[in-house]
């Protein structure tokens, strides 16, 4: 399986049956540099603005303690998940849903800069201009997880930090005031080396996330461009976006919750090993933990996904006019020149 690499939107043209496909004459298209390595980051921080509330929502669902006897299902309900956003409105002030926001750019910012500016950056190279193929898609969003899950830790350990303060009691709370201030507290209070606990579970994550996002966008874009016919544009992106979210929040659940637990976790709980803390989730509160808070996952990472790429697109496609133009302009200024030098 192949998928598209091309950051152009094709021209339609109409087939007998009157289905709008891209013209075969611009298939091939050649295009002398990679897309931007900041688009990724900066429609990112745009989608976080959307998502920011169902993100904070869904990390105060994973650190509820539950015991095994509860029915584990009805973590999963939508209802559930609306009802503390109410609850947090209500007890804590609207602007509660958005603790943690500055934590939130800075991380998106780093974390996810990197990962989509490398793998862009890895396809480039791997491909040039022709389709990469699965296993090379597979390869790129796996070293670009590796790299971004790294640089995003410590803004990620501010962030979820600032996101669960609101439901510890008021004597375990951190109050930071913002990303930077919890940065620098966290290494003068516990050290700098807190600010990479739960490096082990963030960075699988990230590379679990990276591949089921970034890697399955790809393969749903190809499945409805070519497979199913559709125009390179909005529908397309907006279908395999939201496919992509689907496939990204359930392979991604059981490290998501391991890291938010170990992330706001205190010093004891802390030190746990990744497999240590799963096999004590499934000891005391079965199979059912590693998914909690599902449903605010996906009702967070779907927006956030589908917001991404499309404004990833968008700039990639904008990007590229302005290189056109700006190639054009050099050629015409370059014409005048030679002209002017033989007159």
């Amino acid at each position: 399986m192949i998928a598209r690499s091309s950051a152009t939107r094709l021209p339609s043209t109409n087939n007998n049956n009157g289905t709008s496909t891209p013209s075969s004459h611009n298939t091939n298209t050649k295009h002398s540099k990679a897309p931007p390595f900041w688009a990724g980051g900066a429609a990112s921080c745009v989608a976080t603005f959307v998502s920011h509330p169902f993100d904070l929502t869904k990390v105060r669902i994973q650190t509820i303690r539950r015991n095994k006897h509860q029915h584990a299902w009805r973590r999963f309900q939508p209802s559930k998940m609306f009802k503390i956003m109410w609850t947090i409105s209500r007890t804590e002030g609207v602007r509660a849903l958005y603790s943690g926001l500055s934590a939130s750019l800075l991380r998106q910012g780093t974390y996810s800069t990197i990962r989509f500016g490398l793998y862009d950056k890895f396809k480039w190279i791997v491909a040039r201009d022709e389709k990469p193929t699965f296993q090379q898609l597979l390869f790129c969003s796996t070293a670009a997880g590796v790299l971004g899950g790294c640089f995003g830790q410590p803004s990620d350990i501010v962030n979820v930090r600032m996101q669960n303060d609101g439901q510890l009691p008021p004597e375990q709370r951190r109050n930071y005031k913002n990303a930077i201030d919890g940065m620098v507290r966290i290494c003068r209070e516990e050290g700098p080396r807190v600010l990479f606990r739960g490096l082990g579970s963030s960075t699988n994550r990230a590379v679990l996330m990276t591949i089921s996002q970034m890697t399955s966008y790809d393969v749903f874009k190809d499945m409805f461009v070519t497979g199913f016919e559709w125009y390179d544009g909005l529908s397309a992106h907006f279908a395999a976006s939201l496919s992509a979210a689907l496939v990204a929040t359930t392979v991604c659940s059981p490290l998501d919750v391991v890291k938010s637990l170990k992330m706001s976790a205190i010093a004891k709980e802390g030190k746990m090993s990744t497999f240590s803390m799963m096999a004590h989730m499934y000891k005391t509160e079965g199979i059912g933990s590693f998914f909690k808070g599902w449903t605010a996952a996906f009702v967070r990472l779907g927006p956030h996904t589908i917001v991404t790429f499309l404004v990833m697109e968008q700039l990639k496609d904008w990007h590229l006019q302005w290189s056109q133009k700006d190639a054009t302009a050099d050629k015409a200024t370059a014409t005048t020149a030679a002209t002017t030098t033989i007159a």
